[in-house]
């Protein structure tokens, strides 16, 4: 009951759409705009850089807070399984981003939501997401290839600090763990499945920064 509870909490704070709210707040519908998507980087990319980064830090935040609220509601009953909820949380905020009720379940694809897990679930995480995440944007300008093999990173780094017994839960409350937050990759690659097959045929879209970084690396391959 409490892992049902938690994710209904996540699923509440998920359903606040950042980029949809930005774009009405901007007079136009982000999911029929750009690539149709209402999350960061179509956010990015139809209203600029501003716009991305207030809706990748809303994004972040939403899943962060529901985070914070379920530890402080929980954490004397059910402190030994605390990070367990925590990741049925980060579920329920990724499923509420993806799929809120009130948009007819077309939202984002849950990245941000994973940005969010990886400042607020534990500092451990944070660094070689940033090393991983980045290197791999500065070098191929993919977004999605950096945020999916993200997700591949946080399911590696989620085993690895359990085993080590940085979580200090259960076995069995290990491996609950571990398969909510693969199955919350599984549905990220879901999610990416068109940016898969264009990465595949190296037709995906590449994102840069700014103009002028735009502008030279189109000179170095003209």
């Amino acid at each position: 009951m409490i892992r049902l509870v938690c994710l209904l909490i996540g699923y509440v704070f998920g359903c606040f759409q950042t980029s949809y709210i930005y774009g009405r707040l901007h007079g136009i519908d982000i999911r029929k705009y750009g690539s149709g998507n209402a999350g960061t980087t179509n956010s990015l990319r139809v209203l600029g850089k501003k716009a991305g980064a207030v809706v990748l830090l809303c994004d972040m935040l939403k899943t962060g807070l529901a985070i914070v609220l379920v530890r402080l509601l929980f954490r004397e009953q059910y402190g030994d399984i605390l990070y367990l909820l925590a990741m049925y949380t980060a579920a329920g905020s990724t499923l509420g981003h993806n799929f809120p009720f009130y948009l007819g379940f077309k939202g984002g694809k849950g990245i941000a939501c994973m940005v969010g897990i990886v400042f607020f679930f534990h500092p451990y995480l944070l660094l070689p997401q940033a090393i991983v995440f980045f290197t791999i944007f500065f070098i191929t300008h993919y977004v999605s290839l950096g945020s999916l093999v993200g997700e591949l990173l946080l399911v590696t780094e989620i085993i690895v600090f359990g085993q080590l017994g940085v979580f200090g839960m259960s076995q069995l409350a290990l491996n609950e763990l571990y398969i909510v937050t693969a199955l919350m990759a599984v549905l990220a690659f879901w999610e990416h499945r068109a940016n898969i097959k264009r990465l595949l045929h190296k037709e995906e879209r590449k994102t840069y920064l700014t103009k002028k970084m735009k502008s030279k690396l189109r000179k170095e391959h003209d």
